[in-house]
């Protein structure tokens, strides 16, 4: 462990489910390393890590370049079998325990809420872990539970009214009182926030120091994403969304979200004819890097938001395409059109598409 990450971990713990929001970490530790009240340059990252293979492998990636950041960090299988939490949770506890700073990337995560029940320590952070943390402020403004947005409305479930007290607590947690400061890292358009919730601004300057400018090319990239597995979007008519945006701005490459099936990636390959590109690092630094289009379509998801950050100074364009009320399932939240509205309307910096006639 270097110097670095010794001095600092023990007193900054951060957890992870995802490749995002280790990105987010690493940003915020930048944003805060000279920082006083917040020495972000050192810290402990604990990844919990989830069972889908794309995901673990981007995760691989990611926390090699904490590493190379000086960060200590920590694998849990956070999910490897029944007994996998109780050991997770019980190998976490002193870490917890002596925390005086808590960064996440998902508060909506159980894992996370049950292990904000455990620990002591006075400065908690939020940083993105997608457009989601544009709800999260909303809901702990309006003092509502904590319900990720594309989850359908109704009675909770058994798990969720077994779950609530945890839930209940962590959003206690989450709430600024006279020993407790909460910190809210983002890139997202948040216009208002509860009273005492710092929200400081992520321009991905981590992220352009360390790759970059990309090589640009003149066609278009198209970026995937997960609406149709989490039952939002009907998969035909996405299918046909992705075939008339490709045919209309000539795009050739299809950058796949990580949550993405593997059959409908074949199908798309299939009948669109696009290059299937399954990412080793998020979207964010693949892009930096390069090669990239000139132009990047996308429907309503988070890169519409932090794409024109990473990659400011460059000529690539960020194109938005609306979601068609029709493509909507009837299984769909019914705050997920609003939800999706909003992530087009607030983007900035992006042209605006009109939603493709899937007809």
């Amino acid at each position: 462990m270097s110097p670095r990450a010794g001095s600092a971990g023990s007193h900054t713990l951060a957890f992870v489910e995802s490749p995002v929001q280790l990105l987010n970490v690493l940003e915020w530790a930048h944003a805060h390393a000279h920082s006083a009240a917040a020495p972000g340059a050192g810290l402990t990252l604990v990844v919990l890590s989830p069972n889908d293979p794309m995901t673990r492998g981007q995760l691989r990636r990611m926390a090699e370049l904490a590493r190379d950041e000086g960060h200590a960090v920590r694998w849990e299988e956070a999910r490897g079998g029944t007994t996998a939490p109780f050991h997770t949770i019980g190998g976490l506890a002193p870490l917890l325990r002596r925390a005086r700073r808590i960064v996440m990337g998902d508060p909506f995560s159980r894992y996370v809420q049950l292990l904000l029940t455990i620990t002591k320590a006075q400065d908690l952070v939020v940083v993105d872990d997608g457009t989601a943390t544009m709800e999260f402020v909303a809901q702990l403004a309006r003092g509502e539970r904590l319900v990720r947005w594309h989850r359908r409305g109704g009675r909770p479930g058994p798990r969720d009214v077994l779950f609530a007290p945890v839930s209940a607590a962590a959003r206690r947690r989450l709430t600024p009182s006279d020993r407790r400061t909460v910190e809210v890292f983002s890139s997202m358009p948040i216009e208002s926030a509860p009273d005492g919730v710092r929200i400081t601004p992520n321009d991905f300057s981590w992220t352009r120091a360390r790759f970059g400018p990309p090589r640009i090319t003149k066609g278009a990239d198209l970026v995937g994403t997960s609406l149709v597995e989490t039952g939002v979007v009907d998969p035909d008519r996405y299918l046909e969304a992705v075939r008339a945006l490709a045919k209309a701005h000539g795009a050739t490459r299809y950058f796949a979200h990580r949550r993405e099936s593997s059959d409908k990636l074949h199908r798309l390959a299939v009948e669109t004819g696009l290059e299937i590109v399954r990412p080793d690092l998020p979207l964010e630094l693949i892009a930096r890097r390069g090669p990239i289009g000139r132009t990047i379509l996308s429907f309503p998801s988070t890169v519409v938001h932090t794409l024109p950050l990473a990659l400011v100074g460059t000529d690539v364009r960020v194109a938005v395409c609306d979601i068609d009320p029709s493509w909507l399932t009837e299984n769909a939240s019914p705050r997920a059109q609003g939800f999706l509205s909003g992530v087009t309307g607030t983007a900035r910096d992006v042209h605006r598409l009109s939603a493709v006639s899937t007809v």
